[in-house]
């Protein structure tokens, strides 16, 4: 199997760990990854003019940006996954808070210790991820837009994405969905442009990283409230 073959398994294989899984610790390094194989692929197909030489490889100054961008995107959401999943400031909350607090903590580690692992939490998910399998194999042959490998990863992301955020059970996981399609969206416009302009992919790289942002604010809002990111705990009384 050569390289970009390879390439291209990754990029399978981290939207589908992205898709499939629940825990951040998982995820998000998936995320970074799959950033990683889009940037590899990217100089493989050499869809960008090469301007750099980084120990005697060449490549394209935009490619060096979109691993810079994916890897402040993945520090982005991990640093938000590692703030709102542990407790801090309790000494400036009052007897009430502290109450409410640890009420919730005892009732999560209840609910974690009675029912560890629900298969049923990965039927959807699952048959949603053979279902972009499906699509993102099928549709590069009967509406092609450019080459197989190109209308594989973006459609791949795209229907990951999608797919994601269906299925999201949490502010993160809705993030992960965006920024995926985000990805997807990037890889279509870089692979089909006859002139690629440096100021689009410019925007584009600022567009993921603002979502990121934006995403790291709605986490705080929710948690500020909840003391979770879980989506189900907006829907309990």
């Amino acid at each position: 199997m050569n390289d970009t073959n390879w390439v291209l398994v990754g990029i399978g294989i981290s939207g589908g760990l992205i898709l499939l899984l629940r825990d951040w610790r998982l995820t998000v390094p998936a995320l970074l990854i799959n950033y990683g194989c889009i940037a590899a692929f990217l100089a493989q197909q050499q869809f960008l003019a090469a301007d750099l030489v980084i120990s005697g490889v060449e490549l394209s100054s935009t490619v060096l940006v979109k691993v810079i961008t994916g890897f402040a995107t993945t520090s982005i959401l991990a640093i938000t996954a590692l703030t709102f999943s542990r407790e801090y400031n309790q000494e400036n909350l009052d007897e009430f808070s502290l109450a409410e607090l640890r009420r919730a903590a005892r009732r999560a580690q209840r609910e974690r210790a009675s029912q560890p692992f629900h298969l049923g939490d990965y039927v959807v998910p699952f048959w949603s991820l053979v279902l972009a399998g499906i699509a993102s194999l099928a549709l590069p042959r009967l509406y092609p837009i450019g080459s197989y490998e190109v209308d594989f990863v973006w459609y791949w992301l795209g229907f990951t994405g999608l797919f994601t955020l269906v299925t999201a059970n949490d502010m993160l996981k809705i993030g992960l969905g965006l920024l995926l399609i985000a990805g997807s969206i990037d890889m279509l416009y870089t692979a089909i442009s006859r002139t690629v302009q440096i100021f689009p992919l410019a925007m584009l790289s600022l567009m993921t990283i603002v979502l990121a942002l934006a995403i790291a604010y709605l986490s705080g809002l929710l948690f500020s409230r909840l003391k979770t990111l879980e989506l189900n705990e907006l829907y309990k009384p």
